[in-house]
């Protein structure tokens, strides 16, 4: 052997030695200042003193017994009681000194500390501490969650254990960045208790912990002492409200004393735990294959996520400058990876963290250098939470993958799956679909082809055997549809399509195809089919509705075809049926001569369309023809309508409507009106509505009032009664329809025979979706010409 290889291998060993005596130095301290630690917090929860009166204690109990402090330790901790055991009684109080506990006011108060301190020493993890003084808390003060944090490097709080809080709110709440009115906060700066016993009060001055913030009434926020400044809040929080009594004040004071203790026998073996953390999963990650890499978030003041640390990383990790697996650890993930900020990647981050579900984003293309040439492959990326940390790994997909994928892809979203039949060596091999369109289970034996007939129903099993016996005979392929009885899922309709490989002779030797489960398109075929059914009879039915509708518009609203002249005035009518529906609706008109030579003038609108609301139209109209003619007056007319139709088949049945008696002799127009549109008046070139008198709709009120108004008109005076179909518009208030009408009235107020064919183009350009009648009323200028003109024409 070489001499300076041997001297190589002798300093090797002297620097492998000098380590592990250092790492057995460490372990050594790290044991005793565990111990040391859990010591005191044995002291500190049986005596209530301070963590440095603690040590004193302990380093004084040492030298006094001529023992060694770790000695002293195992000593104080073999002495305590085991938490299954019940609480020994009080023991006489200890001497003073200066770790005595202070006086709580009673025994009782003493006792529940000293409870409290035995079962403390026996939890490992702040989180059970946390259950263990709600154990206690919840009897003693009725607490019903007890929350724990730790205040962090950046100045915020970090929540570390809590019991009484469910998992989705510990998440939300898991940090508190370093913001005004957050009272656990508050309570680790200024180092006094924060008492929220008033919730309107504190809702104004504090960000309130919880989902609605009154599901706790009462909280209490405390700092747990460590030296001169405080890095824990302790709280408490309760259902109930009302202030905190003074002894429960004193109890979570004295027991915040305890926690210190506990606390800092935590803080012992957990120094290094992360870096521990990062060196155990590096190991792990230097044998697995892939790219994974573990991240840590790190955090700004206000808690947000301004970068992740690489705490571990795979030999197949590759950052954009070509650094691998523990090269890159350390790093920064913008550093490593800058492409990634303000992603949904980045974004898939976040998410995975504060929800603790993984995300996985959706696959993209990346170029690979591989022995000096570029290949483009598809990568996608998982993220999962591990702890505080997040675990990121990248998958590549190589193109028989993909290829596999998308023909999965193809028969799960065509229902369908492949199969494949070797009629030489008798091998048959399915898709995973193939088995959930026939309905079996994944792991039977799948079906030869010659039995495939059997899984049809006796009507289809025919066909289809006919087509697989053609197929292996001679080859022809198939597409055959058939049906199977499931118990389950009752009928269903199938689809087989096949094909032959042959031999070079030309004998079958395979069978390949596919099987489709075509029951959801055969049940909606059927559904059509039966809907058109109905549409075709429902048609029918509106056409013969149409055609009787028809008929009652010609037989209940002859219009005349052309102007009528009635006691001297000139009378033009028109009347226009909606364009959608049964074309005959409620509207009517009546324009008459009464015996007494004197005319009558009537419009009306029934509520609704069809023909109930055509019946109900003849018999007003009629009635009120009859009623007028007979002597009647128009109010005493109108009132007995109202009775007419309040006593109808329909009770709910409501109408509008005006009458109007027109006297010759005086030239004198009385009418009156039941809730409709109020007439409109054309005189000397100004158009002006005429002011209704009372009168409410028939059908509405068993005790109506109608009243009666008289115009007296002038030669070249135009009159309109019209329904509301004139002037309503979807969208539009009745002003507007009236004042619209009022516009087009002075643009057609020309006095001629086809005036209203103008005016009502102009009102009614679009589709009508309401009945249209129009009673036109003029005076003519020269009243005895006119009379002339008129005898002459009947004449």
């Amino acid at each position: 052997m070489d001499p300076r290889a041997g001297a190589d291998l002798a300093a090797l060993a002297k620097v492998v030695a000098r380590q592990r005596a250092e790492m057995e130095r460490l372990r050594d301290l790290a044991a005793t200042s565990a111990v040391l630690e859990r010591a005191k917090g044995v002291l500190m929860a049986l005596t209530g003193c301070t963590p440095d009166a603690a040590h004193e204690e302990l380093r004084q109990r040492a030298k006094d017994g001529q023992r060694t402090l770790l000695e002293q330790c195992w000593l104080t901790l073999g002495a305590l009681p085991s938490k299954e055991q019940p609480p020994a009684p009080p023991s006489a109080p200890p001497a003073a000194g200066p770790w005595t506990m202070a006086p709580a006011g009673t025994a009782e108060l003493a006792e529940v500390l000293a409870q409290v301190g035995r079962d403390m020493v026996h939890v490992g993890s702040p989180h059970e501490l946390a259950g263990c003084l709600l154990d206690h808390l919840g009897r003693e003060i009725g607490a019903d969650a007890v929350m724990l944090y730790e205040r962090l490097p950046e100045g915020g709080l970090g929540l570390i254990g809590h019991a009484g809080v469910d998992p989705t709110l510990a998440a939300q709440w898991r940090h508190v960045p370093p913001v005004a009115g957050v009272a656990p906060l508050e309570a680790v700066r200024t180092g006094e208790p924060s008492w929220l016993e008033d919730l309107p009060a504190d809702r104004s001055r504090y960000l309130l912990i919880g989902d609605p913030p009154e599901r706790w009434l009462s909280r209490a926020w405390l700092p747990v002492p460590a030296g001169d400044t405080a890095s824990v809040a302790f709280g408490v929080l309760r259902r109930r409200a009302g202030a905190f009594e003074p002894r429960e004040r004193e109890l979570l004071r004295a027991v915040a004393r305890l926690c210190a203790g506990r606390l800092r026998a935590f803080d012992g073996p957990q120094e290094g735990t992360a870096a521990a953390v990062s060196q155990t999963v590096q190991a792990v990650f230097d044998v697995l294959p892939g790219a994974v890499i573990l991240l840590s978030p790190l955090r700004t003041a206000s808690g947000e996520i301004e970068d992740y640390r690489i705490d571990a990383a795979t030999p197949d990790a590759v950052d954009v400058f070509g650094r691998t697996g523990r090269d890159m650890v350390g790093r920064h993930v913008l550093e490593s990876y800058p492409s990634v900020a303000g992603e949904p990647l980045w974004q898939g981050y976040q998410r995975a963290l504060a929800t603790g579900v993984p995300f996985e984003g959706e696959p993209f293309a990346y170029q690979d250098v591989v022995g000096e040439v570029t290949v483009t492959a598809t990568y996608s990326v998982r993220a999962a939470a591990l702890g505080e940390s997040l675990v990121v790994s990248w998958l590549r997909h190589d193109s028989m993958d993909r290829q596999e994928q998308r023909l999965s892809d193809v028969q799960r979203l065509g229902n369908l799956g492949w199969a494949n039949w070797n009629l030489i060596t008798q091998e048959i091999s399915w898709a995973a679909q193939t088995y959930a369109v026939l309905g079996l289970r994944s792991g039977e034996e799948p079906v030869r082809l010659e039995q495939l007939p059997g899984l049809a129903v006796p009507e289809d099993a025919g066909p289809l055997a006919h087509a697989i016996a053609e197929l292996v005979s001679h080859g022809h392929p198939f597409d055959v549809p058939f049906r199977m009885d499931t118990p389950g899922a009752g009928v269903r309709h199938l689809r087989m399509v096949a094909e032959a490989v042959s031999a070079p002779e030309g004998t079958p030797v395979e069978v390949h195809g596919f099987v489709q489960d075509l029951t959801a398109q055969r049940s909606a075929e059927l559904a059509l089919v039966e809907s058109e059914r109905a549409m075709l009879l429902q048609r029918g039915i509106l056409q013969a509705e149409r055609a009787l509708a028809a008929r009652l518009q010609h037989a209940l609203l002859p219009l005349p075809s052309k102007p009528a002249r009635l006691a001297g005035l000139r009378v033009e009518v028109a009347y226009l049926p909606a364009q959608s529906g049964i074309h005959v609706g409620g509207d009517w008109f009546s324009a008459i001569e009464l015996p007494d030579h004197e005319a009558l003038f009537v419009v009306g609108d029934v509520a609704g369309h069809g023909l109930d609301a055509v019946a109900t139209m003849a018999q007003l109209r009629f009635t009120a023809k009859g009623m007028v003619s007979t002597g009647s007056s128009l109010t005493g007319a109108l009132a007995r309508l109202n009775q007419l139709l309040l006593h109808s088949r329909d009770s709910q049945t409501t109408a509008t409507m005006v009458l109007a008696r027109y006297d010759p002799e005086r030239h004198v127009l009385a009418w009156a009106q039941a809730g409709h549109p109020p007439p409109l008046l054309v005189r000397g070139g100004e158009v002006r509505y005429l002011d209704r008198p009372g009168g409410i709709l028939l059908g509405a009120t068993g005790a109506p009032v109608y009243e009666l108004m008289e115009l007296e008109l002038q030669p070249g005076d135009r009159l309109l009664l019209y329904t509301d179909g004139l002037v309503e518009r979807p969208a539009e208030g009745l002003d507007a329809g009236f004042e619209r009408l009022a516009e087009a009235v002075r643009a057609h107020a020309c006095g001629e025979s086809g005036s209203l064919e103008a005016l009502l183009a102009s009102m009614l350009a679009d589709e009508r979706r309401d009945d249209v009648c129009v009673v036109d009323i003029r005076m003519p200028v020269d009243t005895a010409l006119e009379e002339a003109a008129a005898d002459e024409a009947d004449g």
